[in-house]
């Protein structure tokens, strides 16, 4: 019966192991681009992404942008959450919102290369700034140190954000609530040169 029973608590061990690693996150080769001609200036020098793939995954963080931005109330509370001059209305980010909604500029983009290899399927995620000069995606899963760069990171950075199209905007007391727009992110990373 012994014997059995140490069969049994070896098979659960390495079962409880294998699916820990199973578990584990996938993480790809990323890239952080301050503007599309930063990553199509890095594809000409042989760079990890393509210029198409820059121009695919640009329009995507643009489209994400348009889709899944932080709206607030007020210019003061966007400002407060993203920085002095980071902020537009919601009617110039959308070519026809409200001109009383506020959304932070688009500053940068993050791509992944989601199938390894050069010129993989790319997938990518908008940034924005923090009022510490950082940089977080639209779920604000992550902080950034910059917003150029590359680095390894897991794919749940390019999960794609909930929308904020036709929801309320955030209210200062809204966003305090929260934690502020760039705090409450639950990593940190910073990328290489």
């Amino acid at each position: 019966m012994t014997k059995r029973s140490k069969h049994v608590a070896i098979a659960i061990v390495g079962a409880a192991a294998f699916t820990l690693a199973g578990c584990r996150e996938e993480q790809v080769d990323a890239s952080a681009f301050p503007d599309l001609q930063s990553c199509v200036d890095q594809s000409r020098s042989g760079g990890m992404f393509s210029q198409q793939d820059c121009e695919t995954a640009f329009s995507e963080a643009e489209a994400l942008h348009v889709e899944a931005a932080p709206r607030y109330d007020s210019l003061a509370v966007c400002e407060e959450q993203h920085g002095q001059g980071a902020c537009g209305s919601e009617a110039q980010a959308t070519s026809g919102g409200s001109g009383s909604i506020f959304m932070p500029l688009l500053a940068g983009y993050l791509m992944g290369n989601m199938l390894g290899g050069r010129s993989g399927m790319a997938a990518a995620q908008p940034l924005y700034k923090t009022p510490d000069g950082r940089f977080t995606n639209a779920s604000r899963s992550t902080t950034f140190s910059t917003n150029s760069g590359s680095a390894k990171l897991n794919t749940s950075q390019f999960v794609r954000p909930t929308s904020t199209v036709g929801k309320a905007p955030m209210s200062r007391a809204t966003a305090s609530s929260r934690g502020g727009f760039g705090s409450s992110g639950s990593g940190r990373s910073s990328f290489g040169g």
